[in-house]
């Protein structure tokens, strides 16, 4: 019966490079903005508005969500259970946690609709929001504030290398085509420290952050750009022995994973969804899982992700359609290469 979910929530490993059809176009729009021409965003706050047409509300007899594939997706399902119950019990409907394999898959399983709200890792936010009508409204954080996270350059404590310059010509891991930390960022702020990706060395993508960071560990890579949360949870699990690596670079910090719901589930849906989201809080596990974070906190796509967007651009990687299809192209070419040296 699991499986037979799985398959038919199609969140497989490798997405396709386009998207399969959607929904029917958007009536007539006064505004859209970046958003794909299935959505409109009439009150201009960046996100997709729900449908004008009731009939077009989704309401669910069962709710299904997913988050960031950053890491294992595995390592999740029981992390989140606790989660999964109060949601289930608060919002009153069946709720099932699918563990998404790929970034491509989980946005093209919302646009598709057959994921109501899923947690989105910051970089793959945009391609959400713009291309499955994702509306994010909360993220992790403690007390009253939101929590963030930082790209970090690690290598290996008994290697040589003392900051970016020194990696030129080296093995250097970035994570997937759509990261903001694993490939983004470090293409638009590693130039300004003496390292230029593409041209002082060939980005190596390994999959995921923890892959990134086990790949450095085990010497396949000299260096990896990874996400400061991802590295401190492996750490604290135990995955890998933190003094075994050196810190040679932070960036600024940025927003954690968003979660956001599908801009047509109705409406009355949705707010109660919000209201559990915000009812929660976390369990010791996932206080201790997520670095002391205890709670969902309202956020707003358009203020909190305006300096991920800001990243986007400059890398030369824009929140549209045909960024995202050829993003999601090497995301699976990636994917399938591992496969074969596995």
């Amino acid at each position: 019966m699991i499986r037979n979910l799985f398959l038919t929530l199609g969140i497989t490993a490798v997405a396709a490079a386009s998207f399969s059809p959607g929904p029917a176009r958007a009536d007539e729009c006064a505004n859209r903005g970046e958003l794909d021409t299935l959505y409109c965003d009439a009150d201009r706050d960046l996100v997709a508005d729900a449908p004008t047409d009731p009939a077009k509300w989704r309401d669910p007899s069962a709710l299904v969500w997913a988050y960031t594939p950053v890491e294992d997706p595995a390592v999740y399902a029981n992390i989140f259970k606790p989660f999964t119950e109060h949601l289930e019990a608060c919002v009153g409907k069946r709720t099932v946690y699918y563990p998404a394999q790929s970034n491509a898959a989980q946005i093209e399983a919302m646009r598709s609709g057959r994921l109501h709200f899923a947690g989105f890792s910051t970089g793959p936010t945009g391609f959400a929001v713009n291309l499955a009508g994702a509306v994010p409204f909360a993220a992790k954080g403690v007390g009253e504030q939101v929590r963030g996270y930082q790209l970090l350059a690690i290598v290996k404590t008994s290697s040589p290398y003392e900051k970016l310059s020194d990696l030129k010509e080296k093995r250097v891991a970035h994570t997937s085509p759509s990261s903001n930390s694993g490939n983004l960022a470090p293409r638009v702020l590693f130039p300004e420290e003496g390292l230029t990706p593409e041209q002082d060395y060939k980005p190596l993508m390994s999959g995921g952050h923890d892959k990134s960071v086990l790949g450095v560990g085990s010497g396949d890579y000299d260096m990896a750009a990874v996400a400061s949360d991802v590295f401190e949870r492996m750490g604290v699990r135990g995955t890998v022995k933190s003094e075994d690596f050196r810190v040679i670079y932070r960036s600024p910090v940025f927003p954690t994973s968003s979660f956001a719901h599908a801009h047509d589930l109705k409406p009355e849906l949705a707010a109660k969804l919000r209201e559990c989201f915000f009812s929660f809080r976390f369990t010791p596990e996932m206080q201790k899982e997520f670095n002391g974070d205890d709670r969902f906190l309202p956020i707003t796509y358009k203020d909190d992700w305006a300096v991920v967007r800001d990243v986007a651009e400059k890398s030369g990687t824009p929140y549209n359609k045909a960024a995202y299809d050829a993003e999601a192209k090497r995301e699976a070419e990636a994917l399938a290469k591992r496969k074969q040296q596995k």
